[in-house]
């Protein structure tokens, strides 16, 4: 579930990027996408069977 998180919120990100005009906020909406696509990228190392753990 984490990874479906992840993975809707780096969709989100890049949504609002294609949309924001202000430097201040695009850097922002980068810095938040970068850490879901660091998050996603962990959570695709580790094993299927903890992530379905609670």
């Amino acid at each position: 579930m984490d990874s479906a998180i992840a993975r809707l919120n780096i969709e989100h990100y890049r949504k609002l990027l294609a949309e924001e005009c202000d430097d201040a906020k695009r850097q922002t909406i980068l810095r938040l996408l970068a850490e879901e696509e660091a998050k996603l990228a962990a959570l695709s190392k580790r094993p299927a069977a903890r992530e379905n753990r609670g």
